[in-house]
């Protein structure tokens, strides 16, 4: 999480936050779908009929950070159950490159900014431009008196009780939850599913919730045990295709936020056109595949590394990991339909996190500085980056 999308570290001299903060987000992760998945449904119908969400031919997402990898997680989802067009974009190049919409077309273009926090300065000037255009606006926000929430024609709040200042696991997937809600309430709205399908696909929002509780369940020992003999690596690389290239680069953030460790996230396909070729060996490879379009491609590209000699972990279906040459597994309990899987596939993420910043002593946020000596946290050297030991 960036100052962007939620609480940073804090003022100066306010107490360092401790890794273990990342293990208590996850414990909340189920328990939220569960409650607001029908009160996050029931803020999209409400949005104002002025939208004229019916008439939307396109949709452009945007957000700094977290939220710019939920943008991208989340395109598939309003390409294939809204039937729109939909392009991720972060705020600098809308608010700085983008050319500005024709006259004729705005109407047509629902805007939707996402910043958990509300103030993001390009995210807001980025609604406003979208806005003076003509076009629809939606902000997807956890603070109702925010500039974002003032600067759109309809906000769907998603706030969050009891959240406490962290890298952002709780807010990133509010931000998930919330963007899918709206893809399914704009395809409803044109026709594109029917009131059966649609809701049949927010029930299955809100089942997820058991796989969720599953899946943390069980990971959290095995990134232990993953961190502990990777923590000295000098890069970690994290892979996926469509939905999954956004849970990879959000799964990145959150090592490098909490831990001080350097990651990668990248494309399937980039990764064998550029990272591979990167040494030493034996680096780290952490491949997202859940069921869907390319996950036969993630496969290909697990053998690739691992006859490259990388530790390769395979992050996929809990049935289906025997098929992968991996190092390490990381199964994802339930099934899933590939438009959902990011609220899944970033489960790992913030436990590997919190374990490797455990066995290297250090603080989310602290840029690899060491921390303050405190009961239970002696100083220690801010990086130190032997070769990786071999399995």
């Amino acid at each position: 999480m960036t100052p962007a999308h939620g609480p940073g570290p804090g003022p100066a001299g306010a107490p360092p936050l401790e890794p273990e903060v990342m293990l208590r987000q996850m414990w909340c992760l189920a328990d939220d779908i569960r409650a607001h998945t029908a009160p996050f449904a029931e803020q999209v119908r409400a949005l104002p009929g002025s939208l004229g969400l019916a008439g939307i031919e396109s949709v452009v997402i945007v957000g700094n950070g977290d939220s710019d990898h939920a943008a991208r997680a989340v395109e598939m989802a309003f390409r294939s159950l809204a039937g729109v067009d939909c392009r991720p974009v972060s705020a600098l190049p809308f608010t700085h490159y983008r050319k500005s919409a024709a006259p004729s077309s705005p109407a047509r273009v629902l805007t939707l900014a996402i910043s958990a926090s509300g103030g993001s300065p390009l995210v807001v000037r980025a609604a406003e431009q979208a806005r003076a255009e003509g076009g629809a606006v939606v902000a997807l926000t956890g603070r109702a008196e925010s500039p974002l929430a003032r600067s759109a024609h309809g906000t769907v709040l998603l706030a969050l009780p009891g959240q406490e200042p962290s890298p952002g696991v709780r807010t990133y997937q509010a931000s998930l939850l919330g963007a899918l809600l709206l893809a399914i309430a704009l395809g409803q709205a044109r026709g594109h599913l029917d009131r059966a399908a649609a809701d049949m696909l927010r029930d299955e929002l809100g089942a997820l919730a058991d796989a969720v509780e599953a899946t943390v369940g069980e990971n959290t020992g095995r990134t232990r045990q993953i961190a502990d003999r990777i923590a000295h690596a000098p890069v970690l690389t994290l892979l996926g295709g469509g939905p999954s290239h956004g849970s990879a680069l959000y799964s990145a953030a959150k090592v490098i936020e909490t831990s001080a460790v350097f990651a990668v996230g990248q494309d399937l396909e980039e990764w064998c056109h550029v990272e591979r070729f990167a040494g030493p060996r034996d680096l780290p490879v952490f491949v997202l595949a859940p069921a869907g379009r390319c996950s036969g491609h993630a496969r290909r590209v697990a053998q690739r590394a691992t006859e490259l000699g990388r530790r390769l972990v395979a992050v996929a279906p809990a049935g289906r990991l025997d098929g992968f040459p991996a190092w390490a597994h990381l199964p994802v309990h339930g099934q899933v339909r590939e438009e959902f899987s990011p609220l899944l596939y970033h489960l790992f993420a913030a436990p590997l996190a919190c374990h490797l910043a455990q066995c290297l002593n250090r603080v989310p946020f602290a840029a690899g500085r060491a921390p303050q000596a405190s009961p239970g946290r002696p100083s220690a050297p801010a990086v130190s980056s032997p070769q990786l030991p071999r399995p």
